[in-house]
């Protein structure tokens, strides 16, 4: 055989391979990052109008973080999650669930700040919007919650009223429950008392004194602020107004979130 054709045999065979290997390659990397899909569209969420209240509590039952109470003006319009993230929209995002209480429509648990920023970054870049959705601020949370009450919950201040409303201490039994099944508040928005504690995007601190706007929260804190009582709760820890907060690394399984969702997401 000519060597000259024999030597473009191999070439060409050579050719042959490196192109199946860098095909197969590319396959691979397709396989192994396929695009995400966003588990919310516009009917998960509630628009909250803006407006002004007086934000935390001078009654007998109110902790000393709750003062003192201040007029606060939500300026823009949002929407907020009509429930708590559930583990199957969570488990859409981040391909697996790191709950304690396994349900796919129960809210996600044992989670802090840290895994729900990578779960934002993740849900705002499957929506080609680097804003669109994130954490409520302690202000958004509270006025939302209240849904125009200034009663101890949002429907009132009558105790036993409570257990149509939340899951809690008296009728949970010890674990979490699916999304949506007590009444909502005002505003359609459930789950606001009880089930898990939401964490918001504030770090923890003092209220002012004076009224403000749009407020988020201390500037030197280093714990976050979660709100709402959960299922380990009394009466007392689920009102409007009740303030908890913990370091960031803290996971428990009564700690889970809710979403705001602003302006250009994609559906």
């Amino acid at each position: 055989m000519n060597k000259g054709y024999l030597s473009l045999l191999v070439l060409f065979s050579i050719v042959l391979v490196l192109g199946g290997v860098l095909y197969l390659t590319a396959s691979d990397e397709q396989q192994a990052a396929p695009r995400i899909e966003n588990p919310f569209t516009s009917s998960d969420f509630v628009l909250i109008e803006a407006g002004s209240f007086f934000m935390g509590s001078d009654d007998s039952l109110a902790y000393p973080d709750e003062q003192p109470v201040h007029q606060v003006t939500i300026s823009q319009p949002f929407y907020m999650s009509k429930t708590e993230v559930t583990q199957a929209q969570w488990t859409a995002i981040m391909g697996k669930n790191p709950s304690l209480f396994i349900g796919e429509s129960r809210p996600v648990d044992n989670i802090g700040p840290p895994d729900i920023q990578a779960f934002l970054r993740a849900l705002n870049a499957a929506t080609d919007c680097a804003s669109c959705y994130r954490l409520p601020t302690e202000a958004e949370w509270e006025y939302a919650a209240r849904a125009g009450s200034k009663a101890r919950f949002s429907f009132g201040a009558d105790l036993d009223s409570l257990a149509f409303y939340a899951w809690y201490a008296k009728n949970a039994e010890y674990k979490t429950h699916p999304v949506a099944q007590k009444k909502p508040n005002a505003w359609g928005l459930y789950d606001m008392h009880g089930n898990v504690y939401e964490w918001v995007q504030d770090l923890y601190g003092p209220y002012p004194s004076s009224p403000t706007t749009d407020p988020t929260g201390s500037e030197d804190g280093n714990e976050y602020i979660l709100r709402g009582g959960s299922w380990t709760d009394a009466e007392r820890e689920l009102r409007v107004t009740y303030r908890d907060y913990y370091a960031p690394n803290h996971r428990h399984n009564f700690f889970g979130f809710r979403l705001v969702r602003q302006e250009g997401a994609d559906n």
